[in-house]
């Protein structure tokens, strides 16, 4: 497919309700922490390791806190996002490349990550281009399949924007595919979805995939 370019920004959500200058000050949403300790004190002793050793003593309060953070998507509804729009009579291609997302396998509970390419023909409305990278973190943040994240995103610019043409493309590679099971690292899987003018109109396809792919040299 494509090799990667240059990242969008992302902005990120905080834990415990609270602001956290690290990742935007954005304030997160309520997690059972105590409970998720607890779950992972466990999984310690049943692999065999000893939870109160001093490596380990903070280790289920950190798991606890990255779990909001990476899970923060759950308690966000993407479609915010896509409320406010411009009008402008504007009928070609608008296209955001390389916005950089990390998600979590639903399968294996381990990180994919990688890039989401998204374009869209409007008509009439436009968003704002940095809506568009908070819609791919907000439905990225969430135990998730590449499959089902590609459509969602596609699914909301169609249903929020009455777009002409929907483009999304998602490059990842899986760590469950490249540091257990088959360990194939430099694995990439490519998913994509096309709605409106991008599926029925095969030009309209090769375009924005030529505008994705274009001008890649890795």
């Amino acid at each position: 497919m494509c090799a990667s370019g240059e990242a969008a920004n992302r902005e990120t959500g905080s834990q415990d309700g609270e602001t956290d200058e690290a990742t935007g000050g954005t304030p997160s949403h309520v997690v059972d922490h105590a409970r998720i300790e607890a779950a992972v004190r466990e999984i310690l002793v049943a692999v065999g390791e000893d939870p109160d050793r001093e490596g380990l003593l903070e280790t289920p309060a950190r798991v606890a806190r990255m779990y909001a953070e990476l899970f923060s998507g759950l308690h966000d509804d993407p479609k915010t996002h896509l409320q406010k729009f411009f009008t402008e009579e504007y009928d070609e291609v608008v296209l955001v490349r390389d916005i950089s997302f990390n998600s979590m396998c639903e399968h294996h509970l381990l990180p994919f990550m990688g890039k989401t390419h998204i374009g869209y023909i409007p008509k009439g409305k436009v968003i704002g281009l940095s809506k568009l990278a908070r819609v791919v973190e907000s439905v990225s943040r969430r135990p998730q399949v590449q499959e089902r994240m590609t459509e969602e995103i596609a699914n909301l610019l169609v249903n929020e924007l009455d777009a002409k043409g929907v483009a999304v493309v998602v490059e990842a590679t899986h760590s469950c595919m490249t540091m257990r099971g088959v360990r194939k690292p430099g694995s990439l899987c490519v998913t994509s979805a096309m709605k409106g003018l991008f599926r029925s109109n095969q030009s309209s396809r090769a375009e924005i995939m030529q505008l994705i792919c274009g001008n890649r040299t890795n």
